[in-house]
């Protein structure tokens, strides 16, 4: 794939990805974070199956033998990560969400250090602790005594929680050998299964309204589908590393898609994600020792 085509998958991708943060808001005023999860990866399982045979070529036995990392990391990182998400955004706003999470390559650098022992550097320590001063200014609205009177939004944390679950569900995937997009949809059948018997007691809805089903179709066909088919294209053809730093473009653009469908954006917000994007950047900066990047890992979004 020529170069410019492979930047424009990445940030496509990404854009994709940014949406789900706004639509994932707008379909959980109409139903529950918990079908919006099981519709989510119920929609998207068989596509995806057909999207990781058109474009990996995979061996399903193979990608089977694997399957306790690949329940593990179902748990973690589609059903987790995804319930947390879909449970804070009705509570702290997607751009709130998306500054917060955007840490997530700093968390996933700093968690490979400790439990995969990957080095980290000098200029790379400086991005970690100016990426978490970010969240800690957008956590505490700039005011910390206020929030060690008053504790934190329950908003902001469960987003905290999804940082975390998907942190951890980035460090398994280093063990993993089935490719990205077929590991994916394997997670995706795992998800749904084991969900039913939960949604079988507690039930779940589909929206009723134009919006709520657009967004849900969104939803399943862009952030689920087309973000990982790019996502794999545009990396594979400049690389993993060199495609993490195009991670940085997810908060911009949910803060984007946000002011157009008349959200506000706070000057603590402005700050504190602008502290983010400076700490991810630095973090993952390619220095001139060899490392493995902490970006290579797919984000599910």
């Amino acid at each position: 794939m020529h170069r410019g085509r492979a930047y424009l998958a990445l940030a496509l991708a990404n854009l994709f990805w940014a949406g789900n943060y706004v639509f994932g808001e707008m379909v959980t005023t109409e139903i529950t974070p918990i079908s919006l999860t099981f519709w989510r990866w119920v929609f998207a399982a068989i596509p995806l199956l057909v999207l990781a045979w058109a474009i990996e070529r995979p061996d399903w036995r193979a990608a089977t033998r694997e399957w306790p990392l690949h329940l593990l990391q179902s748990a973690l990182g589609l059903t987790g990560y995804t319930l947390f998400l879909y449970s804070a955004l009705g509570l702290t706003g997607a751009v709130n969400a998306a500054v917060i999470s955007a840490i997530n390559p700093a968390t996933i650098a700093l968690a490979a250090a400790i439990f995969l022992h990957q080095r980290l550097h000098g200029l790379q320590i400086v991005g970690l602790v100016v990426a978490f001063a970010g969240v800690t200014l957008v956590l505490t609205g700039g005011d910390v005594l206020a929030v060690l009177e008053q504790g934190f939004r329950i908003g902001d944390l469960l987003v905290v929680a999804s940082v975390i679950a998907w942190t951890a569900y980035s460090i398994v995937a280093r063990r993993l050998r089935t490719p990205p997009i077929t590991a994916t949809a394997v997670q995706a059948v795992l998800a749904v299964a084991t969900m039913l018997p939960f949604v079988t007691v507690i039930g779940v809805t589909l929206p009723t309204t134009a919006g709520g089903i657009a967004g849900l179709a969104y939803i399943v066909i862009f952030p689920s589908m087309l973000g990982y088919a790019l996502w794999n294209l545009g990396s594979g053809a400049v690389g993993p590393a060199r495609a993490g730093i195009f991670l940085n473009l997810l908060p911009v653009f949910t803060v984007l898609i946000a002011l157009a469908f008349g959200q506000s954006l706070e000057p603590i917000a402005m700050a504190g994600g602008a502290l983010v994007l400076l700490g991810v950047y630095l973090t993952l900066r390619i220095g001139r020792a060899k490392r493995a990047d902490a970006s290579t890992d797919l984000p599910v979004r």
